[in-house]
């Protein structure tokens, strides 16, 4: 009775710790959302300008991350909302709603009078009601800069038979956040985690919340046991039991000033309702077998055939205190919550009838399968890998997915040929997080995303299919180039310098005079080759520029035997190419 008692009183210190925590975020982060506010508000403006439904064919949507993806519950369209997109000086938010006819392969943009704000990191979920609603919570806006945010709290509805937005207000439901998890549960909606960030400060939740759909109202759930720590951007599924799984996400805390430490969590639990007990929830953690995914953020989630939970892709953040890099990931895990198991999705490649043809005969279409995963090439494209040096001198690694012109004329290979020579590599989407992910008809639908090639963020808008019973191959139903990604730089070098001087105040003499003595070492911002000039010239001109970019590559400054020769091996190549 001792220790029980102990232990509640260890929880309820855990939440007024919570509470008090919330409190100083929310009063920092008033004065800030307050100015975002007014930003809103003139979007809003513009909105309200919108009088009438307008649908108009287009080409598909323009790059993007943590949007929403869902699958219409009636038709053969897929609906796409929100978002976010950075071209290295500004950040856009969109409100943007699209539809996907997944027969037709063709896009269409839906303008409606008085949609949701501008926002992206919100939670949609479809349910059958009246002929199909979108609901739709929280999120985030960001200043044009990225550095304030305005986190939502209101609930939205998209009405799918009649294109009609409304706006449910019903007191008593969550604060507002971005990077929670939202699921359809019988006829409820519930809600866990996600996080409320202002420039100086940040928490992450674990609370529960349930919105009944009959009486649009909200309850918070205070569900018994130990359940997960507060968190953002895990998985969070419906089990054919009816419990629900909640799995990883990520959450970070502060270790001292200005240096927040994070952590990817690969934890598993379930949240069960009580059996009688209407409104009686309990936690219970749970370790399934099988192959499990790798520690990472950002990776997207949908429900698979047979109620399994599919998990795609995400980064692997190796932390150090001053510096972050980031491993993406393109792979797939199902969760079969029947057997509690993990295990690997693995692509069986094209199939062996496909190798089986006469020498020069032409492939047949596969009909059914082509029209739903909308027009594809009969051979699939194959993956080229090369480094590009841009402008700035900045290496980035692209790998691009290109598309035969015309149906191939080479013989096909014989019946005992292996599967890579038969039919060439595996097409995959490339490694990315915070994709967008929906499954219809037993195919899985992938949208965008983003990697990071040094100091880049690339933002994608590709579009990719994969049929979950066939586990073949991914079709490419749209293309995208990284390399004619929009990349604006931050600032120029002397900007940069006079903002951090008046940021900085009054500068040493001492610091003045070395930073003049130092003029001329300074980096060059390209580094040309001067006509004439000798590699053992060149080197020494330059060598503060390509170490930088080397030290990038590298990621740490400890490593800096690899860093020297790496830049050295950099230089040497663009000297050679440009002399």
């Amino acid at each position: 009775m001792g220790k029980k008692g102990k232990k509640e009183k260890k929880g309820r210190g855990a939440e007024k710790t919570a509470a008090k925590m919330e409190k100083k975020v929310s009063k920092r982060s008033r004065k800030e959302e307050e100015d975002l506010e007014a930003l809103i508000a003139h979007f809003q403006t513009l909105d309200a300008k919108k009088t009438q439904i307008v649908e108009t064919p287009c080409s598909p949507p323009s790059p993007r991350l943590n949007a929403s993806l869902s699958a219409h519950p009636e038709k053969d369209e897929l609906i796409l909302f929100g978002g976010e997109y950075f071209n290295g000086q500004k950040t856009f938010l969109y409100n943007e709603l699209y539809i996907y006819n997944i027969r037709k392969d063709t896009w269409t943009k839906v303008e409606i009078p008085s949609p949701p704000p501008r926002r992206c990191a919100h939670q949609a979920v479809v349910v059958p009601q009246g002929g199909g609603q979108l609901w739709i919570f929280g999120g985030e806006f960001a200043s044009p800069d990225g550095e304030q945010f305005y986190h939502y709290k209101d609930l939205w509805v998209l009405h799918l038979a009649t294109r009609t937005w409304e706006q449910v207000r019903s007191p008593g439901g969550p604060s507002g956040r971005s990077g929670h998890r939202m699921v359809a549960w019988k006829r409820q909606l519930i809600l866990f985690g996600g996080f409320h960030e202002s420039t100086r400060d940040y928490i992450y939740y674990n609370d529960v919340y349930a919105f009944d759909l009959d009486t649009f109202t909200w309850s918070k759930l205070s569900p018994s046991g130990t359940g997960p720590t507060p968190r953002s951007g895990c998985q969070m599924s419906v089990t054919p039991q009816g419990s629900i799984v909640i799995y990883g996400g990520y959450s970070k805390q502060r270790v001292k000033k200005d240096v927040d430490k994070g952590t990817q969590h690969s934890d598993m639990f379930l949240l069960k309702s009580e059996e009688g007990r209407e409104g009686r929830w309990v936690w219970t953690r749970i370790n399934p077998s099988g192959t499990k995914p790798t520690p990472r953020s950002g990776f997207s989630v949908a429900m698979a055939p047979n109620s399994q939970t599919l998990l795609f892709g995400g980064v692997c953040d190796e932390e150090e205190e001053e510096s972050l890099e980031g491993d993406f990931l393109n792979d797939l895990y199902f969760y079969d919550a029947t057997r509690n198991r993990w295990f690997a999705g693995q692509l069986k490649g094209p199939k062996a009838e496909k190798r089986k043809r006469r020498r020069g005969t032409k492939a047949e279409p596969e009909g059914a399968n082509e029209q739903e995963c909308g027009e594809a090439s009969a051979q699939a494209p194959r993956e080229v890998v090369r480094e590009v040096v841009t402008e700035d001198g900045t290496v980035v690694t692209i790998k691009q997915m290109l598309t035969a012109p015309g149906p191939s004329k080479q013989p096909q290979a014989d019946e005992d040929d292996s599967p890579e020579e038969a039919g060439g590599p595996l097409v995959e989407p490339r490694p990315r997080s915070n994709a967008m992910l929906a499954v219809k008809h037993g195919r899985l639908y992938l949208f965008g995303g983003m990697f990071e090639a040094g100091d880049r963020q690339v933002t994608l808008s590709d579009f990719y299919c994969l049929d979950l019973h066939k586990m073949d191959q991914w079709t490419v139903l749209v293309e995208a180039d990284p390399e004619t990604q929009e990349w604006l730089e931050e600032t120029d070098s002397e900007d940069s310098d006079a903002a951090e001087g008046a940021e900085g105040g009054e500068e040493d003499e001492e610091d003045e005079e070395e930073e003049d003595s130092s003029e001329e070492d300074q980096e060059p911002q390209h580094p040309l080759v001067t006509p004439g000039e000798q590699f053992a010239d060149y080197l020494p001109r330059t060598e503060q520029y390509w170490v930088r970019l080397a030290r990038d590559d590298a990621g740490s400054e400890a490593k800096e035997k690899r860093v020297l020769k790496v830049a050295h091996a950099m230089a040497k190549a663009f000297f050679d190419d440009s002399a």
